[in-house]
């Protein structure tokens, strides 16, 4: 009889052996770690370009294309020189044949031998095909697309956040690889920084808790290990932000001492080697050791899509003065709302905008939000409802489960102006709360938060925005089972935000849906 993968663990741990099956554990050379790691599921592109391919931040006439050169993922040492020649060509075509742009960068070991190559000279919301080669290899074909030109009728994205490897597998992403989008946005917590999982687990971390550009870097290649997280990357552009486990749970880079900050640097510098990230602006010096994420992107003249950072500046919650963008993100917001264009307005929101009371009555929130920093969201909503900004929609990670919220000015006064609507998305796979919380507590948070209109828990997947001139609407899409690498994915509700009129509305034909809170 063939043992699975869990059947494989439980025996192992059974055994006192689980050092014996799992990757990295002690007495693993680097090959062997591999090899058990693949035993278990993990996948690998051949050397160098072991971890894939990717592309990012789709403008009208270009994108940026990344891999990095990984012979042996498990290594801390690669055998590589110092600086390695990478080639690059893009195509119109899969097979490579209609050459479009071409050329050369070196790769150094002191960003982990990634190659992050601009290209520009493409033509605007066209897929393009693309490959790298190095050391007498060549890279899987990655398909791009280019960012439409002003004048779209019609927008498709997705979102995806919070992949906790030891929690299930990526079959959301593997719906997302599957579909036809213009583009994806991750909203954060790509990695989980801790140690191994307790418990009976699909499958686990293999190190323990991330502290080092090391540890960081095996943790990465633990994750691409998954072949529908490559697969999503090679099919579409991304845009990308950050959240807390990509560092440590929770973090402000104003807390901690000097060791806090070499960490933090240390998963910086990590998480640009494995994304297909734009640092800085055109024109504009690198900001390495600290990647800027904030960005502000025009596609098609039908959304504007804002980008925004709410861990690099963020100052402690609860505090007077506190802040979750910094002062010149803030400002940078704030001025982009008074010079917004007519558009669907996105803002990519790594954590909940909107307030959340736990229960009635109760001042119990969640300061890791924005419920942390009220003053400043204050400030931010007053001035989106002073500069008249219409169709904002706001989409969110974090909280593995789904919710509807209006967003207001003011969420305590039921009368305070509607100015736009926030959609939280489910995880990828990272573990909500207990049925019996969701079951308790829905109720609860609905009837404490009058803007609250649904809630969901329980389901994994992703969110699809379709956007058309009159109409966004959102598809949440769940799979069937985090535990299977290959559940089918289906709808789960629809919602819609007509143009010029703020809040959504539920699709009537998914009303019926499960959740544990429907606003009536």
């Amino acid at each position: 009889m063939r043992l699975g993968r869990r059947g494989l663990l439980r025996a192992a741990a059974a055994a006192g052996a689980l050092n014996l099956a799992w990757p990295l554990a002690a007495g693993h050379s680097p090959a062997q770690a591999r090899a058990a790691a693949e035993a278990l599921g993990a996948t690998y592109d051949p050397a160098p370009f072991t971890l894939g391919v990717a592309s990012g931040d789709p403008l009208p006439h270009g994108v940026v294309l990344w891999t990095r050169l990984v012979p042996d993922p498990f290594a801390v040492e690669q055998d590589l020189p110092e600086t390695v020649e990478v080639g690059w060509t893009v195509a119109e075509d899969r097979g490579m044949r209609t050459v479009v742009q071409r050329g050369t960068v070196h790769a150094s070991a002191t960003l982990g031998h990634s190659v992050h190559v601009p290209v520009d000279g493409l033509r605007p919301g066209r897929h393009y095909y693309y490959a790298f080669t190095a050391r007498g290899r060549t890279s899987r074909i990655g398909r791009t697309k280019t960012a439409p030109a002003p004048g779209a009728r019609r927008v498709v994205f997705a979102s995806a956040n919070c992949q906790k490897f030891y929690d299930g597998y990526y079959a959301a992403l593997r719906g997302i690889a599957a579909e036809e989008l213009d583009f994806v946005v991750h909203l954060g917590d790509y990695i989980y920084e801790y140690g191994p999982g307790s418990g009976d687990r699909d499958r686990n971390h293999d190190t323990g808790e991330c502290l080092t550009l090391a540890d960081y870097r095996k943790r990465y290649a633990l994750y691409k290990g998954d072949p529908s997280l490559r697969a999503a990357h090679a099919n579409h552009p991304w845009f990308l932000t950050w959240d807390d486990h990509e560092v440590r749970n929770n973090y402000s880079p104003a807390v901690g001492g000097a060791p806090f900050l070499q960490r933090r640097l240390a998963a910086y510098q990590a998480w640009y080697e494995h994304q297909p990230h734009r640092d800085g602006e055109p024109g504009v010096d690198a900001a390495l050791p600290e990647p800027v994420l904030h960005r502000r992107r025009d596609i098609g003249g039908l959304v504007e899509l804002t980008v925004l950072d709410l861990r690099s500046y963020r100052t402690v919650p609860d505090t007077a003065d506190g802040s979750i963008l910094g002062t010149r993100q803030r400002d940078w917001l704030k001025q982009g709302v008074t010079n917004a264009p007519d558009a669907w307005h996105c803002w990519a929101n790594s954590i909940m905008l909107s307030q959340l009371r736990a229960k009635p009555g109760s001042d119990i929130m969640f300061p890791d939000q924005w419920d942390g920093f009220r003053t400043e969201r204050a400030d931010v909503l007053g001035h989106v409802h002073g500069a008249q900004l219409e169709d904002l929609v706001v989409i969110t990670g974090d909280w593995h489960s789904a919710f509807v919220d209006e967003i207001r000015t003011d969420f305590d006064a039921a009368d305070s102006p509607v100015v736009g609507a926030e959609f939280t998305s489910h995880s990828v796979c990272s573990g909500a709360y207990r049925p019996e919380w969701n079951e308790k507590n829905g109720p609860l948070m609905g009837e404490a938060n009058p803007h609250l209109q649904y809630f969901q828990a329980g389901s994994y997947g992703y969110d699809l925005y379709e956007v058309t001139p009159e109409r966004w609407t959102t598809h949440m899409r769940v799979v069937r089972s985090r535990h299977d690498p290959k559940s089918p994915v289906s709808t789960l509700t629809k919602w819609h935000v007509d143009r010029g009129k703020p809040g959504a509305y539920e699709d009537s034909a998914t009303s019926g849906s499960h959740a544990h809170y429907r606003r009536d």
